[in-house]
């Protein structure tokens, strides 16, 4: 049994991810300012504290008084629309409230840290799929807020001996028994996708279909949040010595947004209205992962990532939160 910090537990990836290391028997403690979190995702089992990571001097007593073992920091800006056009806020939260948390962490002793990071820092790749060692070339602030933490973290494993672990997530999704994304605005494509299958949207909009791939849509490597928690607690595992590794998590397949949209026709039973609309600013044409790494290094496999059973899990939580959501007129898929 560890005691685990979790920042950013009342969000999506981090709440699922603090879930899943209480059912293991880990001590955990959330710190989240609920901005976009939930304090109904908030697993059972695990102490919470309103807080943001930014603030110094409240921040500190928390670290300094509980010796935790390890952090796991989930909390971020991550909207890469927002990221276009508010760069400071990215910088502010994903850079200077992470060096903020850092330096508590680093102040009260603790020198085991795992990173929720991106595929986005990786830009457009010149090899797909891509490796770990890949050039980075962010085309978002998301992206290079990221990466500039990530930096960040190597050196402070080169200087002051901290044991890192860096996970560049792909396209997390899916849904479990008891959490699914819950985001204002909604911006991933599966939960946008599904809405409008229940009606709740009246269209679907691709973000561009000339892009340089098969059909002209975007391609994506989905994984399941499960997938990616289960990679989170094998690393917890193994953080023994110090150093700095970094690791994709995604499934080696992409799929494109035309493909994702046919799929969820097939797995709701249901049409929609499919609109094609201008690209969206900060979105490479590919991003597709790598597994080699995290397979051969961490033992990882997913488990729950069949494109299908992600959708699945979502749409059954999708047909329940729809009647209390305000809908739109459902519109059937025109030819």
């Amino acid at each position: 049994m560890q005691r685990v910090l979790v920042t950013g537990g009342a969000g999506y990836v981090g709440s699922i991810c603090a879930a899943h290391l209480v059912d293991k028997g880990h001590e955990v403690t959330i710190i989240d300012d609920l901005s976009t979190g939930h304090s109904e995702a908030i697993p059972a089992g695990a102490e919470f504290y309103q807080l943001d990571i930014g603030d110094e001097r409240q921040l500190s007593n928390l670290v300094k008084d509980r010796r935790f073992d390890v952090a796991f920091h989930f909390a971020a800006k991550a909207l890469i629309a927002e990221s276009m056009t508010d760069p400071a806020l990215f910088y502010r939260t994903n850079l200077h409230s992470a060096f903020t948390l850092a330096e508590c962490l680093r102040a009260a002793g603790l020198h085991r840290f795992v990173f929720s990071s991106t595929a986005a820092v990786y830009g457009n790749p010149a090899i797909v799929p891509i490796p770990e060692d890949h050039p980075k070339f962010p085309l978002n602030s998301y992206g290079e807020s990221k990466l500039a933490f990530e930096r960040l973290l190597e050196w402070y494993s080169r200087a002051y001996g901290w044991s890192v672990v860096a996970f560049r997530y792909f396209n997390a999704c899916g849904a479990t028994a008891t959490h699914c994304e819950l985001h204002q605005p909604e911006t991933h494509l599966i939960p946008l996708l599904l809405q409008a299958a229940s009606g709740v949207r009246s269209e679907f909009v691709v973000h561009g279909k000339d892009y340089d791939t098969p059909d002209g849509s975007c391609l994506r490597d989905y994984v399941h949040v499960l997938d990616i928690a289960e990679a989170h607690c094998l690393a917890l595992e193994l953080m023994h010595e110090p150093g700095f590794e970094v690791y994709n998590i995604g499934t080696g397949v992409s799929y494109s947004v035309l493909q994702i949209c046919r799929i969820v026709e097939e797995v709701t039973g249901r049409n929609f209205k499919v609109r094609v609309g201008p690209r969206r600013l900060g979105d490479p044409a590919v991003l597709c992962a790598s597994p080699d790494k995290i397979r051969s290094n961490l033992g990882w496999k997913p488990h729950a990532s069949d494109l299908r059973s992600i959708v699945r899990s979502a749409w059954e939580w999708e047909q329940k939160r729809a009647p209390v959501q305000a809908p739109f007129p459902a519109v059937a898929r025109s030819a």
